[in-house]
């Protein structure tokens, strides 16, 4: 039968204190036709369950999350997250580093909590999972790059960080413009295979139907459902293509199947390793 539901989540890396409350985190749920069944925005790992408890396919469920969501590496950068640098730097894509040291791990808080109600964190390494409820480590940029049908063939699109060519004064002008570049791409992902249908839900058609905010916290709100939405189709794009399409960055890893730090990315020819170890 196959993956039924394909969730994404962009989730607020850092956890809520005693006198502040979490971030918003991305959350998108679309089927296996592309059609986008719920999406918005959560707070905090209690509300992320609680959201993927109703949204998720009882066996039937693939989550891709966009944070670490394992973390064994007492100092430095994860093996994975160098191989973003590594594979997709000529695109101006890398990966911030994470170890037992970062404050900032709601990822491996979310997997821990949804590995004691069931559900089985996939490094990727055997491939994409046929059932089950899955969840696995992406990473949007990557997929941004990686995916053809996306069209940044030279470089990321520069709808998050500013680039040194860009001057602050007109960045917040030049990162809506951007971003509605996308938006319209993600449009065109209509015909893709698999498809995203962002005109199928009433909170994903208004990212076409009004332009992007330039007010920073407006700007913030928008681009965690736009990457929400990424990781869902990142999920769709593993399922129905598995190695042919994506690659999994830490796959050399020595830890037993199912247990390595991965990031699971879209990749074309040239982004890919020779197979040597990295």
């Amino acid at each position: 039968m196959g993956i039924e539901r394909f969730i994404g989540i962009d989730l607020a890396w850092a956890q809520s204190g005693a006198r502040t409350k979490p971030n918003e985190t991305g959350v998108a749920a679309i089927d296996s036709r592309g059609g986008v069944i719920e999406c918005g925005w959560t707070r905090g790992v209690d509300e992320t369950m609680s959201w993927l408890a109703r949204l998720a396919v009882d066996g039937s469920t693939l989550a891709f999350i966009d944070a670490p969501l394992v973390v064994d590496n007492p100092a430095g950068q994860r093996p994975c997250e160098r191989q973003v640098g590594q594979r997709y730097g000529r695109w101006k894509v890398s990966a911030n580093s994470t170890n037992q040291s970062s404050p900032r791990q709601a990822g491996v808080l979310l997997r821990e909590r949804l590995q004691e109600s069931g559900w089985t964190y996939d490094d990727g390494r055997h491939g994409p999972p046929t059932s089950g409820s899955v969840i696995s480590e992406c990473y949007p940029y990557t997929t941004l790059v990686g995916a053809a049908e996306l069209g940044y063939d030279q470089e990321r699109p520069t709808y998050k960080r500013r680039p040194a060519r860009v001057p602050r004064a007109q960045w917040r002008v030049v990162r809506a413009e951007e971003c509605d570049k996308l938006i319209a791409r993600m449009v065109a992902l209509a015909t893709a295979d698999p498809p995203l249908l962002l005109s199928s839900h009433p909170v994903s058609r208004q990212l076409t139907d009004e332009p992007t905010p330039q007010r920073e916290a407006d700007y913030k709100h928008r681009e965690d459902l736009i990457d929400a939405l990424l990781c869902a189709w990142t999920a769709a794009l593993w399922s129905r293509h598995g190695l042919t399409r994506s690659q999994v960055l830490g796959a050399d890893s020595s830890l037993p199947p199912g247990c390595a730090p991965t990031i699971i990315a879209p990749a074309r020819p040239e982004q890919r390793c020779d197979g040597a170890a990295i």
